[in-house]
């Protein structure tokens, strides 16, 4: 049997305006942020980085890959959920009911304006297939776990178990031929 393909996904370092919907906004990554993502990434093995076209994310890409000295680029469709008219809004400015409603049903009650759920999935689903072995992926916690569902088979509502912190790392092994992926390794 063929060895496992390695895949890091990584949620970017923490920004000045955490605890919002900050989704398709491009809020710059703070300098504590940065560094936690490199001190996370120097305890993995990867050959390349790829990184969400945000800056939040690309910034902590950029950092990692001129610290580990291997190539970095970056991809769309690893950005976050857009939230549309929620976007960059704190969640205690919505209206309780709606906000209530997507995070239950995040497909059939998307945020005004904003993207489904299974449009998430569908476009990260084909950034993960796409992704040599050996990547380490700068995201969002959206996009992680828009790519946990596709992997591991997970619904909506299984990924919210999943707490994603800034500089949070899932690591998945992937088995040529295997689909879903049969195990996840590493949740930091």
């Amino acid at each position: 049997m063929s060895a496992p393909a390695t895949l890091h996904l990584m949620r970017h370092g923490a920004t000045a305006r955490s605890g919002y919907l900050n989704g398709r906004s491009d809020v710059p990554v703070i300098a504590a942020g940065l560094a936690s993502c490199v001190a996370a990434a120097a305890t993995l093995r990867f050959e390349r980085v790829v990184s969400s076209d945000l800056a939040r994310a690309r910034d902590c890409a950029a950092a990692i890959a001129r610290v580990a000295e291997v190539p970095v680029g970056t991809d769309a469709r690893w950005r976050e959920l857009d939230f549309g008219h929620w976007d960059g809004r704190h969640p205690d400015t919505l209206d309780p009911e709606q906000l209530a409603a997507f995070w239950a049903d995040p497909d059939g009650a998307a945020p005004p304006g904003g993207e489904r759920w299974s449009t998430l999935t569908a476009r990260v689903g084909a950034a993960l297939e796409s992704l040599p072995p050996d990547t380490l992926v700068l995201t969002h916690a959206g996009a992680i776990r828009a790519a946990l569902a596709v992997a591991c088979g997970l619904d909506s509502r299984q990924v919210w178990m999943f707490d994603l912190p800034h500089a949070a790392t899932v690591t998945l092994r992937r088995w040529p031929g295997a689909a879903p992926v049969t195990q996840i390794t590493a949740l930091r």
